[in-house]
């Protein structure tokens, strides 16, 4: 899986991390693990489907590790006041992707 870079300019540093869940089809959390994430946003993720994993249809879900990224209030936490910089408000909801498992 992958993603590219924001359009939006998220700033979100060099140690940042993108947070992987997978889900099988009897909704048991099969894999939870970090990868590297680049400051924009941008990734790239490859993992083995582990062999407990359910067949049927699975959810993949992929967002920043350790960003506080909607706090519900309309304002970016992580961006410092100031800057001048025009701030875009986008949906909090949860990123899930399907994902088939066949045997």
């Amino acid at each position: 899986m992958s993603a590219p870079d924001a359009s939006c300019d998220p700033r979100y540093g060099s140690d940042a991390q993108i947070e992987v869940i997978v889900t099988d089809a009897s909704r048991a959390e099969v894999l939870h693990e970090t990868a590297p994430m680049n400051d924009g946003g941008g990734f790239t993720y490859s993992f083995t489907v582990p062999s407990e994993t359910a067949a049927g249809e699975a959810s993949v879900t992929a967002m920043p590790y350790n960003v506080d990224w909607c706090d519900d209030t309309g304002r970016n936490n992580r961006a410092s006041g100031g800057t001048g910089v025009e701030l875009e408000r986008v949906s909090c909801a949860m990123p899930v992707k399907p994902l088939l498992i066949s045997r």
